[in-house]
């Protein structure tokens, strides 16, 4: 016995992953055949653990590689900044809107700036402490 699927059926979202809204600061790399064709900046539109949707400022070809460099919101261990590194397949373009899957991602410890440490609040800073550690041996 066969079924059919209704038009409507096929229509709807058909993404399995969870898309959360978030707005980040982006840099984006378009890449062919291992070379950067263009670099461009924007913000982030919504991700998932498979995909982002990003405003690059223009259209970007479908089918091309593009590396895309993410300020993350959270430092790590409250000191450090961190950037999320991806790198991805161009699935669609709608105008400035370019959606990206995902092949590869990995989060980056940034160097911290002067500007940084100034705009933190020094108690978020846990002081950073040596110690050292003797093993005592009876005799």
């Amino acid at each position: 016995m066969s079924r059919r699927l209704k038009p409507e059926a096929i229509a709807g979202e058909r993404r399995h992953d969870r898309r959360y809204d978030i707005e980040l600061e982006v840099r984006w790399k378009l890449i062919l055949r291992r070379k950067v064709m263009e670099v461009g900046a924007g913000r982030t539109v919504d991700l998932s653990s498979s995909g982002i949707l990003f405003e690059a400022g223009r259209t970007l070809p479908a089918g091309f590689n593009v590396e895309l460099s993410i300020s993350w919101p959270v430092l790590l261990h409250n000191v450090a900044p961190l950037q999320l590194v991806v790198l991805g397949r161009i699935v669609r373009s709608d105008g400035r809107r370019v959606a990206l899957r995902m092949t590869q991602r990995k989060f980056r410890v940034m160097a911290s700036s002067p500007e940084h440490h100034q705009s933190q609040p020094s108690e978020i800073r846990p002081p950073l402490t040596l110690v050292a550690r003797r093993k005592i041996v009876k005799q």
